[in-house]
């Protein structure tokens, strides 16, 4: 490998996805020339998911109380689980309208839980409700959008393998904290990471993806 360091300390040499030796292990270069982590490297869903969507920012209310709640049901499971049930999870939530939501009732998580096409987890969904209510009574405190971004931190993690991205930070730790203070339920330390990485917060994608930087908020 070329030893020349970019401006952040890195090789140079890494930020070329085209080079397939010089990218890192955690890196697979697809059919397309691109190069991409493994767990997004093989599962068309996952693939696409990674290419379009994962750590693009979200900024809307609705949308990241989808992702809070999708990133709760994922606790313990694999991302793919949700990712494959997200179609039924947005039929059976009612596309994730806190508003809509929020005035479920005893019935529906009954409903819910006779749903085979969700994750079937009372703690979970009557987690999801109760965010629901807490979203909506945040609204008089600047919102969800507002609250979630504020934990943004200085800087963004730089891993170059899949071992040096954490699973959690100071930031997500104040994060939950945070959440637990104003009603939120099933929202962790790791949760609250997955979240942060997922809609933009940070940018933990591997030095040499061709999604890193791809947020427009982190260089």
């Amino acid at each position: 490998m070329t030893d020349i360091k970019s401006a952040d300390g890195t090789d140079a040499a890494l930020a070329h996805a085209g080079d397939a030796d010089a990218l890192p292990a955690a890196l697979v270069i697809g059919d397309d020339g691109h190069a991409r982590p493994r767990w997004a490297a093989t599962d068309p869903l996952m693939r696409e998911y990674y290419d379009t969507e994962w750590g693009m920012p979200v900024r809307d209310e609705q949308g990241l109380f989808e992702r809070l709640s999708l990133e709760a049901f994922q606790s313990g499971l694999s991302w793919a689980i949700v990712l494959r049930k997200r179609p039924a999870f947005r039929e059976a939530f009612a596309g994730f309208d806190p508003e809509v939501v929020a005035g479920f009732g005893d019935a529906d998580v009954e409903r819910l839980l006779g749903d085979a096409s969700i994750i079937r987890n009372r703690m979970k969904i009557e987690a999801t409700l109760q965010n629901a209510r807490a979203t909506l009574a945040l609204r008089e405190q600047g919102g969800l959008a507002d609250t979630l971004w504020s934990f943004r931190p200085e800087t963004t993690p730089v891993p170059l393998h899949q071992s040096e991205v954490p699973s959690s930070s100071p930031e997500s730790v104040a994060m939950a904290k945070a959440l637990r203070k104003l009603g939120f339920r099933f929202v962790g330390p790791v949760t609250a990471f997955a979240l942060m990485e997922a809609v933009g917060i940070i940018d933990t994608h591997i030095v040499g993806s061709h999604r890193r930087g791809s947020s427009g908020v982190w260089p």
